[in-house]
């Protein structure tokens, strides 16, 4: 094992992703994100690998398998490439100095379980051996996804939040939408970067949404509407660094830089830091950033988590790179 070997695992295009039949091929197909902690690893002289999560395999109780990890019970194992899709090969996740996970495709509850559950015991295994870090580790990006549960833990730390009700039939979302102004935001509860977002202010609307929502077996998450809207502030938090950014949009409440939304980079508060940091450590995150709405009189209302960031719209207006940032990170974790 190679503490300055990291795998980056997800976050490739599933059309171009690496198998045993499909080689990744040009480092073009990273995409953006991936070509940047590319960039910074040849910088830093770390080797960095690719993986898919599709590629994840165990293998529990073999004899061989038992010797060389120090007598445990279980290995996992990832097939995986150089960004120039050379030195392809099934390597053992503990191989890596540290692992970094990235956006993990759709797939059935089966194998989405499947996956969560090698590296919740990678996870395990690693509390004792102590040889490979993972960033972010599985239960926190459970935690960091689903909207309801970020809200109800954040809740806990004292942190505002938007007036929220989850429900799951339309008689109570249609109570819900009544009970918070008859001004909502709905929102999936897992899901990022504005899709599926919308406002509504109407009756007639709620009722025709909410009905589509529970034909659809979703549950729904209806959330009191903060003015004045279209702007935001996100803290990136990147191992020991932190980044302020106030996101803005002109022509729509939403702010993600994916909709048109215009980054602007602020001074950091203290506040704000300690914060956002406080969040991550309850959470389990290493990387993260946590959205707030600045309301009209300037108070901060959390209103989500994201445990695996994007950095584009962030990197526009930070000038360290953040990419470098990562890998530090990666590389510190496991000194």
């Amino acid at each position: 094992m190679s503490r300055e070997s990291v795998l980056v695992l997800g976050g490739r295009d599933a059309l171009v992703g690496a198998s045993r039949s499909q080689p990744l091929g040009r480092a073009a197909t990273l995409g953006w994100h991936l070509s940047e902690l590319q960039a910074a690893a040849s910088r830093r002289s770390v080797q960095l690998h690719f993986a898919d999560y599709e590629s994840l395999r165990s293998q529990i109780g073999r004899k061989a398998d038992l010797e060389s990890l120090h007598s445990d019970s279980l290995h996992s194992t990832v097939w995986c490439q150089r960004h120039d899709g050379s030195d392809s090969s099934e390597r053992s996740l503990d191989d890596f100095g540290a692992i970094l996970t990235r956006t993990m495709p759709a797939g059935s509850l089966e194998q989405i379980t499947f996956r969560l559950a090698v590296l919740h015991d990678f996870v395990r295994r690693q509390s004792r051996l102590k040889t490979t870090a993972i960033v972010n580790p599985p239960a926190a990006l459970e935690l960091a996804i689903d909207k309801f549960a970020t809200l109800a833990r954040v809740k806990s730390l004292g942190i505002s939040t938007p007036a929220t009700h989850v429900v799951q039939s339309r008689a109570a979302a249609m109570q819900a939408f009544e009970e918070l102004g008859g001004d909502v935001v709905i929102k999936p509860i897992f899901g990022g970067e504005g899709r599926g977002v919308m406002r509504v202010c109407d009756t007639e609307l709620a009722w025709t949404t909410f009905s589509t929502l529970t034909q659809m077996n979703a549950v729904c998450y209806v959330q009191q509407f903060v003015p004045p809207g279209g702007v935001d502030l996100r803290v990136l938090i990147v191992g020991e660094h932190a980044h302020a950014i106030r996101r803005r949009s002109n022509s729509d409440f939403r702010t993600n830089v994916r909709g048109g939304g215009q980054s602007e980079l602020v001074p950091m508060q203290a506040c704000w830091e300690q914060s956002a940091r406080l969040v991550c450590e309850d959470f389990g995150l290493k990387l993260a950033a946590v959205d707030w709405l600045e309301t009209e009189s300037g108070e901060l209302q959390l209103i989500e988590v994201n445990g695996i960031p994007g950095w584009k719209g962030a990197q526009r207006v930070v000038q360290e790179s953040i990419a470098d940032q990562i890998l530090e990170v990666l590389v510190s974790e496991n000194e």
